[in-house]
C-alpha cells in the first residue's frame, strides 16, 4: 500500500440516510433514537481521534416525507414536483445541523448546502476539524447524488450508505415478504432493481439519478444498516459486513 493510498483511505465519504438520524415511530417515541445518536457520536469521536476524517451528506428521512405527503394532499394535482424537493432539501438542512451540534467538537462550522468548491474543500482539509457536515442542495435528486458529487469532488472511490436496510434486495422488501438480499451487484444490475426516475420521496438504496452517476464514475456503493456501528467500522477497514456492495 502506497502512502498515497493510505491518505486517501483516512477521508471517508458517508451518506446518512435521514430515517437514522430521525427514524420516528413508537418505538422511538415518535421522535429520534437518542441511545443510538449517543452511540454514534462516541465512534465517530473515536475514529476522529485516530486521524480520520469524513464527509457525511445526511437526508431527509421521515420528516422530510411526512412534509411532503402533506404537500401533496393540500395541494393535489397542483402539487409540483420542483416543490417538493425544495421542502425535503429543507429537512435535510436540519438533520444535518443536529449532526453537526451533536459532533461540535470536530465538527467543521460551514455546513454546506451546496456542491463544495476548491476553497471550501481546501479550507476543510488544512483545518484541524474532522467532519464536514453537508445537507441536499438542488432539486431533481436525493442527498445520494449529493455523497456521489463529494466522493468525486474529494477523490473518494467508495462511499459508505447508512439507511434503514442493510441489503439492497431482488424487491422491496416492505412490499414483498419474499424479497431476497443480494450481497454483490453491479450497477447495471442494479439500475434494472429500481425506476428509472426520480421522483420527490422515492425510498431506493440509492435514487436513479445517483446510480447512473456512480456508474459513470465508477464509484463502490457499501450499504449497511443505519445502526450498525460495527457494520460501519468493517465497511471502512475493508473487512466483510452485513450488508450489500454494489460496483462496476
Amino acid at each position: 500500500m502506497t502512502k498515497k493510498t493510505a491518505k486517501k483511505q483516512q477521508l471517508i465519504v458517508a451518506s446518512l440516510g435521514g430515517s437514522v438520524v430521525y427514524p420516528y415511530g413508537e418505538k422511538y417515541n415518535n421522535g429520534l433514537d437518542v441511545p443510538f445518536l449517543r452511540d454514534l457520536r462516541q465512534f465517530l469521536l473515536e475514529q476522529a481521534k485516530s486521524g480520520r476524517r469524513f464527509v457525511i451528506v445526511v437526508g431527509g428521512g421521515k420528516s422530510c416525507r411526512i412534509y411532503q405527503k402533506a404537500a401533496r394532499e393540500v395541494l393535489g394535482e397542483k402539487k409540483n414536483d420542483k416543490d417538493l424537493d425544495w421542502i425535503g432539501i429543507q429537512a435535510t438542512k436540519m438533520n444535518a445541523l443536529f449532526v453537526a451540534k451533536i459532533l461540535r467538537e470536530i465538527s467543521f462550522p460551514q455546513i454546506l448546502d451546496h456542491e463544495p468548491n476548491k476553497k471550501e474543500v481546501s479550507a476543510f482539509l488544512k483545518s484541524n476539524k474532522k467532519i464536514l457536515m453537508v445537507s441536499g442542495w438542488l432539486p431533481g435528486g436525493s442527498t445520494d447524488y449529493d455523497a456521489m458529487k463529494c466522493a468525486i469532488i474529494f477523490g473518494a472511490q467508495e462511499i459508505i450508505s447508512a439507511s434503514d436496510a442493510h441489503f439492497v434486495c431482488d424487491k422491496d422488501p416492505r412490499k414483498f415478504n419474499d424479497a431476497r438480499p443480494i450481497k454483490e451487484l453491479t450497477w447495471a444490475e442494479y439500475q434494472k432493481l429500481i425506476p428509472s426516475k426520480w421522483v420527490p420521496g422515492l425510498s431506493t438504496p440509492v435514487d436513479p439519478v445517483a446510480a447512473k452517476l456512480a456508474k459513470k464514475h465508477k464509484i463502490t456503493v457499501k450499504k449497511i444498516k443505519g445502526n450498525d456501528i460495527e457494520g460501519f467500522r468493517k465497511a471502512m477497514d475493508g473487512e466483510g459486513f452485513e450488508g450489500s456492495i454494489i460496483r462496476g
